[in-house]
């Protein structure tokens, strides 16, 4: 089922964000009609208009489509709300946009359990706009896939020099030795996992993650609304522990957040 704009979606609307491929949106699940982070990913859904398409959003109405989507319906859904214009085209870009909001759902699992650690490898690779969570989603797809026929379960984006960025679809952080969780200082897609994380667990710190750091950390994990708070296991030759107390203690962290209403 997919709703635009609180209707059934027709053909000729998902051809044009197929085919055209502009547009921004945001992921949430959906715990019997409430949302952990909600706020944040409304903030992000307003901010991302204004930057894609220079035009306000009302989250209000944001909130009406998904319950429209979702309502009734008991137990996890994965949301996804996406921002597009379907009269907007390859010719003419520039003309005022008309956003309008796309929601689909699937079902997820019952309750959240911690996925088995993922193995990674750093390729090199930034982000277009990686502020903005949109849908081109194309480079990130590819060096997944070509993670991913290499043998790993996924890829870690580094910088041309080897600084340390961000996931595919996830945010990274580690554990160093004294137990202080690292993020990466770069240029990464502000998370609402990892801020919620920032938010509701001390012990943070932001710094350039280089090869020689990366090594020196005990532990590493991957953050984002799916997945929540996921080990790392190795990334590349960098083998980490699996059952770290702080990615324990960030995972019930998270957990403990309130779920807020639609």
């Amino acid at each position: 089922m997919a709703t635009l704009n609180g209707s059934p979606v027709g053909l000729a609307d998902m051809q044009a964000l197929a085919l055209t491929n502009y547009g921004h949106f945001t992921t949430m699940v959906v715990e019997d009609g409430a949302v952990r982070g909600l706020a944040l990913h409304l903030d992000r859904l307003i901010g991302d208009c204004r930057t894609v398409f220079g035009a306000e959003l009302d989250p209000e109405w944001v909130r009406e489509c998904v319950r429209r989507e979702v309502g009734g319906h008991a137990g996890r859904r994965t949301v996804r709300v996406t921002v597009f214009d379907p009269g907007l085209d390859l010719a003419a870009p520039e003309c005022e946009a008309r956003p309008r909001v796309l929601v689909t759902a699937r079902p997820t699992g019952g309750a959240a359990q911690p996925l088995p650690a993922l193995r990674v490898q750093r390729l090199a690779y930034h982000r277009d706009a990686p502020a903005v969570k949109h849908v081109a989603l194309f480079g990130q797809l590819r060096l997944r896939r070509s993670a991913r026929l290499a043998g790993f379960d996924d890829v870690l984006f580094t910088s041309a020099d080897g600084m340390v960025s961000e996931g595919s679809t996830w945010n990274v952080g580690f554990v160093d030795a004294a137990g202080t969780v690292v993020w990466p200082e770069a240029d990464v897609l502000p998370g609402v996992t990892m801020r919620l994380l920032q938010s509701v667990h001390g012990g943070h710190v932001t710094a350039p993650v280089t090869d020689g750091l990366l090594r020196s950390m005990r532990a590493a994990f991957a953050t984002n609304t799916a997945i929540g708070v996921r080990s790392v296991a190795s990334v590349d030759d960098v083998v980490f522990r699996t059952d770290d107390p702080v990615v324990t203690a960030l995972r019930e962290a998270y957990a403990s957040v309130p779920l807020e209403r639609l």
